[in-house]
């Protein structure tokens, strides 16, 4: 049981941190695109049950944290002004 409630707060840890980091993306596109396959993928994903499976799902989901912090960093050297739908 003790595993189960540790990887379920890892698993929240990375989802929160993953809607942080896209969140900080300076387009509008790619913030409401990282947002909206982060969410997608937890979704896909709650239902599993398989312990390497899992794993492989965390293991992925830190390597796309750190490459949303390469791609946020990337984001803010090329700034552009504001869509209308942010006004």
């Amino acid at each position: 049981m003790s595993s189960t409630s540790s990887s379920r707060a890892l698993v929240l840890s990375l989802y929160k941190k993953l809607l942080r980091e896209g969140s900080k993306f300076p387009a509008y596109n790619f913030r409401m695109y990282a947002l909206r396959r982060t969410k997608d993928a937890f979704k896909e994903n709650k239902t599993l049950t398989d312990q390497n499976q899992i794993k492989a799902c965390i293991e992925e989901a830190r390597e796309n944290l750190e490459m949303l912090q390469r791609q946020v960093i990337i984001g803010n050297l090329y700034r552009t002004d504001k869509l209308i739908i942010e006004k």
